[in-house]
């Protein structure tokens, strides 16, 4: 789906991005091939300062977060943030991202292993979800004022279970495989604020959203400030290597293919 690589020609009538700059688009598909063609109007130039590796697996992720925490939730400093699955491709990037805006970050993720990398990206206090009770721990911890899903089914249940009132929760995918049934009577009496969020829309509804949020990631890469996780780099031909790390969840942050 997002490919780094360097422009080698244009079509007609295109004058940005130039030829021998290297881009980071967002092409949906044909990423794994020696070229693709995609609209000049999905590249992105990357910083000089940004290894092509890292910047293959930086806007998808890091974007996501960034819009559903900032656009979306309107995260405050202070505010304490239960993210889940947090040692996955977007998970890492929220508890990455929630340090740097200010919040208390709560990062849930099965193992002591998962949960030391986020431990390193910024999270405050750890949670096991293969051995903790979530729903317990977090109201031990105060409550979550801000719930980020990349997971569903119970683990969303016992973290709306755990959210403060006035609290916002992201359902943003449903790796567990089972999407969650939402109950009215709870949003009402806690006064919650579920919040439907698909990043990829906002290339048709509402570009700006992006490329505000793509300029603000690219600043606080820039300052040093974000640190791209990427535990598995492997060449095009061990690419079903790849995605069966991710389809067996043995990945943390990203997997890169190169050429």
């Amino acid at each position: 789906m997002e490919i780094c690589g360097t422009v080698e020609a244009l079509g007609e009538g295109v004058t940005s991005p130039s030829v021998g700059q290297r881009v980071v688009v967002v092409g949906g598909q044909g990423g794994l091939a020696d070229y693709g063609c995609f609209p000049a109007a999905r590249c992105t130039l990357v910083p000089e300062n940004m290894p092509s590796v890292e910047a293959a697996g930086f806007l998808i992720a890091y974007g996501t977060s960034h819009v559903a925490l900032d656009y979306k939730a309107n995260l405050k400093p202070g505010e304490r943030l239960l993210v889940l699955g947090a040692s996955g491709g977007v998970g890492l990037t929220a508890v990455e991202l929630g340090h740097i805006m200010g919040a208390e970050v709560i990062a849930c993720a099965r193992g002591g292993e998962k949960l030391a990398i986020a431990r390193l990206a910024g999270a405050d206090h750890l949670i096991d979800s293969e051995t903790d009770d979530i729903r317990t721990m977090v109201k031990n911890l105060g409550g979550a004022d801000v719930v980020y899903d990349p997971v569903g089914g119970d683990q969303f249940t016992a973290a709306m279970r755990a959210t403060n009132p006035d609290g916002r929760l992201l359902p943003l995918g449903f790796a567990s495989g089972t999407v969650p049934q939402i109950p009215a009577n709870i949003l009402m009496v806690k006064n919650l604020t579920v919040i439907g969020f698909y990043w990829g829309a906002y290339a048709r509804l509402k570009p700006s959203v992006l490329t505000d949020s793509f300029v603000q990631l690219f600043r606080w890469y820039e300052q040093g400030r974000l640190k791209p996780h990427i535990s598995h780099v492997l060449p095009l031909e061990r690419t079903n290597e790849a995605l069966e790390l991710l389809r067996t969840r043995r990945a943390t942050g990203k997997v890169v293919v190169t050429l």
